[in-house]
């Protein structure tokens, strides 16, 4: 685990091309993707962020002495720490953990102002979707996590489909992006590109997020970009 880590940058003072995130507006000052959660599909995406030359903080509920061997199979773009700890260092962070486990996970201040990614998905047990009463998981999270800047997304894919999918041939896969702050999407979608996947924009974080979560259309379907487009068009 590394030491010394210098002040996070605020999002919006990170530097935008054509297709989202690339590059950071301060010489020498490099985006920190904090992922929270190190199953299975958090180990995933930890791999082919760092893959995509990013610099990943990784935690989980068992702390950051667990993750010894996963650290040295990134090498050094990866450390490790608690999870408030995480939070307070990332520019952006992702939510990789089960649905039930998100409120109270974090303090609200060290997400506030911070791009934060829901990409957990609500079950009710055996693999059925939670009740929500007709809102979406990611408005809730975004009621116990006030002020953070929440999008719905990188939660559709499986984990084995993720691992691959951004580094093959031909037409690239969607990763969905849900949410009401559009320049926390528009960072999102930067990401996503970087990985190898076609960001697709379903809406608000009400409308949009219920496309996205487990019941929903797009939940666990993998589509081409244009698939994507013409099904969110229709």
């Amino acid at each position: 685990m590394r030491a010394g880590i210098p002040r996070k940058l605020h999002p919006d003072q990170v530097g935008l091309d054509r297709h989202g995130l690339t590059h950071p507006t301060r010489e020498g000052a490099a985006m920190r993707t904090g992922v929270i959660g190190t199953g299975r599909i958090g180990s995933t995406l930890a791999r082919i962020l760092v893959a995509a030359e990013h610099e990943v903080l990784l935690a989980n509920a068992r702390g950051p002495e667990s993750l010894g061997p996963l650290l040295a199979e990134l090498g050094p773009a990866a450390s490790a720490a608690h999870p408030a700890e995480v939070a307070g260092q990332a520019e952006l962070l992702v939510l990789m953990v089960p649905f039930a486990s998100v409120r109270g996970l974090l303090p609200a201040d060290a997400v506030r102002d911070t791009v934060l990614v829901d990409a957990t998905n609500a079950f009710s047990g055996a693999g059925t979707p939670a009740d929500l009463g007709g809102r979406s998981s990611s408005e809730l999270v975004a009621e116990w996590y006030p002020g953070a800047r929440v999008v719905k997304s990188l939660n559709t894919m499986h984990y084995e489909t993720l691992a691959i999918a951004g580094t093959g041939r031909g037409e690239r896969l969607a990763h969905f992006t849900a949410g009401d702050d559009e320049k926390a999407k528009e960072i999102v979608a930067g990401i996503i590109t970087d990985l190898g996947f076609a960001p697709v924009d379903t809406g608000s974080l009400h409308s949009g997020g219920i496309l996205q979560q487990p019941g929903g259309p797009l939940f666990n379907r993998p589509l081409t970009e244009a698939q994507a487009l013409a099904w969110i068009s229709h």
